[in-house]
């Protein structure tokens, strides 16, 4: 049984695809113990508690640097014997000493089919401003393990959305999470859990 543990930064839409899948038993070899946020008074957090889930804060400004930050996330981390780590919505970059702890352990959901639309600077509703802008016919979701590349790390799995006649951003971001991020994600962390993808 492999303890995750689940990276957010704001309302935990992801943490809640993840908290009801492993409630359906979707995920018999792995199990969220731990759920850090980047900031305190996310909703995020709620979940985790109504979950039954331990929860705690990690926030970067409350270091001097960022080695300092990661140094303090990777106690958090290790303190919890964590043995996966799931980044979802987590507005933080983490460093190489928690990359270089956790190989192939951390995954991401990344709301755009990557290499398209990723990388510094596009995450919230900006891959989908982006999509919309290119005019593209299908945007998606990928869910991939993290390396010391932003959205670089080898890919697992991904799910096409289509882009309707009429799309704001906001509906756009809010279809690509029903039919792809909320289930990716999940399928992807028991996937890991199970060994399937090593």
């Amino acid at each position: 049984m492999l303890n995750i543990a689940v990276l957010v930064s704001g309302g935990g839409t992801n943490l809640q695809a993840l908290l009801d899948s492993e409630a359906r038993g979707e995920n018999p070899n792995g199990k969220i113990t731990l759920v850090v946020a980047s900031k305190p008074g996310v909703y995020a957090l709620e979940r985790a508690a109504k979950a039954g889930v331990e929860s705690c804060v990690v926030r970067r400004k409350d270091y001097a640097s960022s080695e300092d930050f990661d140094a303090a996330l990777l106690k958090t981390l290790k303190e919890h014997n964590i043995d996966l780590v799931v980044l979802a919505g987590f507005l933080s970059v983490l460093g190489p000493s928690v990359i270089e702890a956790y190989p192939r352990r951390i995954l991401n959901v990344h709301p755009a089919l990557i290499p398209s639309f990723c990388g510094p600077g596009m995450y919230g509703l900006r891959p989908h401003e982006a999509a919309l802008a290119r005019g593209c016919k299908v945007t998606g979701a990928t869910v991939h393990f993290v390396n010391e590349e932003c959205d670089g790390g080898p890919i697992l799995l991904q799910k096409a959305v289509d882009i309707l006649p009429g799309d704001t951003p906001e509906v756009l971001q809010k279809r690509v999470m029903e039919q792809a991020e909320w289930k990716l994600l999940p399928k992807a962390v028991a996937m890991v859990c199970s060994g399937e993808i090593q």
